[in-house]
């Protein structure tokens, strides 16, 4: 990459500063950027033009007003700042050097791909249609998906209906597998309600479809976790015996160089929709 300037350096010991490290590993990108002020004494317009944005849009994450949540923007702030390689790991980069050569052992803290748990979907809720409202790719993984991109009031149907939509994927539980028996049983619910639910959620999908870039595509397994993925961020929650998906505690997965958790579910997802069968 090549920075509009010189790359901004920190005295080595602001890297080291407790409140430093906590927010690189929360990736308070907000925090992270104040701090570059307070300890490097630049200004929102030299931090702007050493990591490739504008000073409106370095000031919106300083005030909190914009969250980053993309991994190129992660990586153009820290060849920005130009962090040494333990920051790098914090923030859940690659070092900004080879890898020496044996394999290094790291903290699993350095690298937090969970990035934030929610106690439920309806506190995850503004910032998933926020990332949603921006996403050039969004995939969905529900059981039937009504309340989230059927029903007009529908947690993403508003990012589904806009003029620019971005591409979507969506894997519903095909209502004639035994699957969703089992999973009737375990909320208490009827297979016949259930199976109607998902289809119904592929009538109202169907409505938007023309012109749009969106596949549904049912599965057969037992459902066990419901995905919302934004771009390179996941919202994940599980089903269980006795409750639905939203209920559940929605844990907010990033795109890292060296975490599993991101890559896995997006394999899962890639498998279910080989193997699923496609309704639209």
């Amino acid at each position: 990459m090549t920075l509009g300037a010189a790359a901004i350096e920190l005295p080595e010991w602001a890297w080291q500063r407790a409140e430093v490290r906590e927010a690189l590993r929360t990736r308070d990108m907000g925090a992270v950027l104040r701090y570059v002020q307070q300890y490097g004494g630049v200004s929102q317009a030299r931090i702007a033009a050493a990591v490739d944005m504008t000073q409106g849009r370095v000031n919106e994450v300083i005030n909190g007003r914009r969250e980053v949540s993309r991994l190129d923007v992660y990586e153009r702030i820290a060849d920005g700042l130009a962090m040494p390689d333990d920051a790098r790991h914090l923030l859940g980069l690659a070092p900004s050097r080879d890898a020496r050569r044996g394999g290094a052992a790291f903290d699993l803290a350095a690298f937090p791909e969970v990035v934030r748990v929610y106690a439920s979907q309806a506190s995850a809720a503004e910032e998933i249609q926020r990332q949603a409202a921006e996403a050039a790719e969004i995939d969905v993984l529900a059981v039937r998906g009504l309340g989230l991109i059927a029903l007009n009031d529908a947690l993403l149907r508003g990012s589904l209906t806009g003029p620019q939509g971005p591409r979507v994927r969506v894997l519903l539980l095909h209502p004639d597998a035994p699957a969703l028996g089992a999973r009737a049983a375990e909320i208490g619910e009827s297979a016949e309600s259930l199976a109607g639910g998902v289809r119904l959620a592929e009538a109202r999908l169907r409505e938007i479809a023309p012109g749009r870039r969106l596949e549904v595509h049912r599965y057969r397994a037992l459902p066990t976790w419901r995905i919302i993925r934004c771009d390179s961020t996941m919202y994940v929650s599980a089903f269980d015996a006795g409750w639905e998906g939203h209920e559940s505690a929605v844990y907010k997965i990033m795109a890292t160089p060296h975490g599993p958790l991101y890559r896995g579910f997006r394999r899962m997802f890639d498998a279910l929709i080989t193997d699923g069968e496609r309704s639209i």
